[in-house]
């Protein structure tokens, strides 16, 4: 591809712990500059080539430049969307609820996954681990993606609690990876006896990379909760914010939409209120999430 018109390579460094991103300062916005979409570990962020039509589709809708940034951490692209330096991002729902309640953003859409807007947290061992539930994992290593995760760290914490257990108590040891794809890799690779990450995730690797479902298996899952949503920063031009959403829905009537969304194993997006994520709200209220997982500042 060349220079980096589509992903900004600029943005991203690949450690053995993740992607780790490097800071770029970004020039002022302008008319006709690049919309810039943020990717963080709500997506399956490696498949660059994937993203590169992706973009290219919007591009068509958007009549401009599409770039996808990527960052370490819920945490870093929320920071973005503050200081203005994103349009729009694919945010976790616990995320978006912080975002939401502190000003930061607009609903766009939220991904349809097997006919609902809605996914799961999934609690996933190694094939070959005797464990069979949660309270098997009790005193062992465990493998949380964010703070800012719903399925990653708010709720499997939340079930804990609904069991009566100390989730700060129940694990030997505990460790963030910052991103679901790399949660599952530390249990394939036995770096961690469990972790809790996004159904979505886990069945995209799982028919993508079938050796992730010769490895690691689900022992556990949570209830359904509202699929993690693309949203725009709060005062982006609305026409904009339009186009995007109508670029969104427009996927699967049209052959190259169709064939992204085949690609990302999803059937489309629709739009939903700030309600459909409730129940995540709640999940964060009785798993007791940290105090210092806080959003910027709203603008």
């Amino acid at each position: 591809m060349g220079e980096a018109r589509r992903i900004d390579r600029r943005a991203f460094l690949t450690t053995s712990a993740g992607a780790a991103v490097a800071a770029v300062a970004w020039p002022a916005r302008a008319a006709g500059a690049p919309v810039r979409i943020a990717l963080t570990a709500a997506a399956v962020r490696d498949e660059l080539p994937l993203y590169d039509r992706w973009a290219a589709y919007l591009e068509r809708h958007f009549g401009r430049p599409v770039h996808f940034v990527q960052r370490k951490t819920y945490h870093d692209v929320l920071e973005l969307l503050r200081t203005g330096d994103l349009d729009f991002a694919w945010v976790c729902s616990y995320s978006f609820t912080q975002a939401w309640d502190a000003g930061l953003v607009d609903l766009i859409a939220a991904p349809v996954y097997r006919g609902s807007p809605t996914y799961r947290s999934y609690l996933i061992v190694h094939n070959d681990d005797a464990a069979q539930r949660l309270d098997d994992l009790a005193g062992r290593s465990f493998a949380f993606t964010d703070p800012d995760s719903a399925t990653g760290y708010i709720i499997p914490r939340a079930m804990l609690r609904a069991g009566g257990r100390d989730p700060d108590r129940f694990f030997r040891r505990t460790f963030f990876t910052w991103d679901h794809g790399q949660a599952i890799e530390a249990v394939a690779e036995r770096v961690a006896d469990g972790a809790a990450v996004d159904s979505y995730v886990w069945d995209y690797l799982a028919a993508k990379r079938p050796q992730i479902g010769r490895l690691t298996r689900k022992i556990g899952q949570s209830e359904a909760f509202g699929f993690p949503p693309m949203v725009a920063r709060r005062g982006i031009d609305a026409a904009l914010a339009e186009r995007f959403r109508t670029a969104l829905a427009a996927m699967p009537r049209e052959a190259d939409g169709r064939r992204v969304l085949d690609e990302m194993m999803l059937d489309g997006y629709v739009e939903v209120g700030s309600a459909h994520y409730d129940g995540v709200r709640a999940a964060a209220a009785s798993a007791g999430a940290r105090a210092d997982a806080q959003p910027p500042s709203a603008l």
